[in-house]
């Protein structure tokens, strides 16, 4: 399997890459997602991505396959960012809390031979949050820098009723889609 590079900060994403065997580097890019104004979970989580490769493209050479990618989590429609604070995060947790919601995570694999691109979602079925737990989960500060403040891995594991799609894409990447381009590239 030929190196790749990361271009991202997010230790999930790499920690997902390693587990599944994949050599790589890790080389960010900024993008400021806040200078979209798109409320299409879908659109924006696309167009991120693609930010966030053209950023990449804007500074480093494509020496290696670049991957990028962006999550959000959406619930009842509504597209849910990152938390700004403790009580945004509480008023976006208790949206999905015995709720449906659905996390979309877009990745580009590009190469100078050719460019994959794929948009995939994940959907939990919630039990009710339990109040306790949910304040020390805030109280913890694991659920910043999370789309959504959700951690399918961790606080909302034990609320999961139903899955219907990759756990992989929730937490950042859709490896089972990408491993078989890493082959390719």
């Amino acid at each position: 399997m030929q190196r790749i590079v990361l271009a991202s900060n997010s230790p999930i994403r790499a920690q997902l890459l390693s587990s599944h065997g994949v050599p790589f580097k890790q080389k960010v890019a900024n993008f400021d997602e806040e200078s979209l104004n798109i409320s299409n979970p879908r659109y924006f989580v696309y167009r991120a991505t693609v930010g966030k490769m053209k950023s990449y493209l804007a500074l480093y050479d494509l020496e290696l396959p670049v991957l990028c990618a962006d999550t959000v989590v959406t619930c009842n429609g509504k597209l849910l960012r990152k938390a700004k604070d403790k009580n945004d995060a509480r008023k976006i947790l208790q949206a999905q809390s015995g709720n449906v919601v659905s996390i979309l995570t877009c990745m580009i694999l590009k190469s100078k031979k050719r460019e994959f691109i794929d948009v995939s979602s994940t959907d939990y079925k919630f039990k009710e949050f339990d109040k306790n737990a949910l304040e020390e989960y805030l109280e913890s500060g694991e659920w910043q820098d999370k789309a959504g403040a959700c951690m399918v891995e961790g606080f909302c594991k034990d609320y999961i009723e139903e899955v219907r799609g990759f756990e992989s894409t929730a937490m950042g990447l859709c490896v089972e889609k990408l491993l078989p381009f890493l082959d390719e590239n």
